[in-house]
């Protein structure tokens, strides 16, 4: 599927959108207390970049964030698309966005949080075949079993 994919403010209502679908799916997935998930507001902090995906007609389809934790780390946020558009590449595309955009601040490793549970399996794959591998907690997210963590070293 063709798109164009541009940062761009999450104070939007197409990313809001975006953010409401991510949440309305990973609330049944693991106990809220631990789901990490960042607001638009959150997400419109210097340190994060915000990307969209859009199809052809300009419709927003996906979204991924890259925040800068500084001292050469980075960490892959709130990666969404469509369901009608998963299996398409879209998340794959995202993904790629967001190291390029790592590797232009010289970002040596990317780090992410994921859960841990059935019906992650999509995200898993995503993440897998862009080069990340399972790693232990990074930052400072539990250790809970409810999460899956992934890096990709840079350098």
């Amino acid at each position: 599927m063709p798109v164009a994919i541009t940062v761009e403010t999450p104070l939007q209502d197409a990313v809001r959108t975006m953010v409401a679908a991510l949440n309305d799916y990973l609330m049944p997935l693991s106990p809220p207390e631990f789901q990490f998930q960042l607001t638009a507001e959150q997400m419109a902090e210097p340190t994060v970049t915000v990307f969209v995906a859009r199809d052809a007609g300009g419709r927003a389809v996906g979204m991924a964030s890259l925040k800068d934790q500084g001292d050469g780390l980075g960490e892959v946020k709130r990666m969404f698309t469509l369901p009608e558009v998963r299996g398409q590449r879209v998340g794959s595309l995202l993904l790629e966005r967001v190291e390029e955009l790592a590797r232009q601040k010289n970002i040596s490793r990317l780090v992410l949080e994921t859960g841990e549970a059935p019906g992650f399996e999509p995200a898993w794959r995503v993440y897998e075949r862009g080069g990340f591998a399972q790693c232990g907690a990074v930052l400072d997210y539990p250790d809970s079993g409810w999460s899956r963590f992934y890096e990709k070293k840079l350098s």
